[in-house]
């Protein structure tokens, strides 16, 4: 459903490419995840595809569809959520449903059928007649996935789509979802959500300035760090210093590495670990004041691909 070749941009002024030579093919009834930190050129690649942002070079295609080529019919096969608010605030809930169907060329019957439906799907139908302005965070979130799915599009864009919505807010929407994807519906979406990512997506592709580094199921990106433990140690000690202790005196660390203050171990196999790390500390001198065990995370896999330094 989405299909790029050598997919590039490189912003005027710049020396990089924000994104470079993306290939990536994202199958029919697919969520469809893309995780990076701050700058890694997923914005960028949303923006492609969704006609917003003019490649430099390569191709895409959403839909069967050459969004460089037939802008205005990419538009047409493609559903857009933004972070921002986008509702129009000088119509009501449904009227913003309805004029939606207008502009994409269907009759009057058909657009306020399927408002009244989407209203009903989305648990808005109440507030039919309420200004948008009276939506809660959520609620508007509701609005604006309805909107964008009111004409059916081949694909569901969804830039940081619970981005400041509460936790039950954000499981709704989470449901919403689930449900058009258990209807068909393709969808991509970016996030930073770990989480979201793991529970939502059939696939998640990690980039980082501008490629892919990382491109898998979830379950098998968790896999792929090599570790099924991971271990973290505060103490009153030098971090490096323990970092290097526990690599060389505890069985099975595949990777030691320190992260604010503390010291965290990726461990495959290893038997007896906090007993290992105890007696293992305790020789070096360092008196452990916490101590955490936790399986890998998809949060795992990022921070070990894209690193912990922080990005403008």
């Amino acid at each position: 459903m989405i299909h790029t070749e050598q997919l590039t941009k490189v912003y005027p002024g710049t020396d990089f490419a924000a994104v470079d030579c993306l290939d990536l093919e994202v199958g029919t009834g697919e969520i469809f995840g893309l995780l990076g930190p701050n700058g890694a050129g997923k914005t960028t690649t949303a923006g492609m595809l969704t006609t917003r942002v003019i490649p430099t070079s390569g191709r895409a295609l959403v839909g069967g569809v050459d969004v460089a080529a037939q802008p205005a019919l990419a538009k047409q096969v493609s559903g857009i959520v933004s972070q921002q608010n986008t509702l129009d605030r000088q119509l009501n809930v449904w009227e913003n449903l309805y004029f939606h169907g207008r502009l994409f060329g269907m009759g009057a019957t058909t657009s306020r059928r399927i408002a009244d439906e989407l209203l009903e799907q989305f648990q808005l139908e109440k507030w039919a007649q309420a200004s948008v302005y009276a939506l809660s965070g959520g609620m508007a979130q509701r609005l604006m996935v309805a909107r964008a799915i009111f004409h059916r599009p081949a694909v569901l864009f969804l830039d940081e789509p619970t981005a400041g919505l509460d936790p039950q807010s954000r499981l709704a929407l989470w449901e919403v979802l689930g449900q058009l994807n258990r209807d068909g519906q393709t969808i991509m979406l970016t996030t930073h959500y770990m989480e979201e990512a793991d529970r939502l997506c059939h696939r998640v592709a990690i980039m980082d300035h501008g490629k892919i580094l990382a491109l898998d199921t979830p379950a098998a990106l968790k896999r792929g760090i090599g570790a099924d433990t991971i271990v973290t140690v505060r103490a009153a000690a030098d971090p490096e210093q323990l970092a290097a202790v526990l690599a060389r005196d505890v069985a099975g660390v595949e990777r030691a590495r320190v992260a604010d203050g503390a010291v965290q171990l990726d461990v495959s196999g290893g038997q007896r670990l906090v007993q290992q790390i105890v007696l293992a500390a305790e020789r070096a001198g360092a008196d452990i004041l916490d101590l955490s065990i936790t399986e890998p995370t998809l949060e795992t896999v990022f921070i070990t691909l894209t690193g912990r330094e922080l990005r403008d």
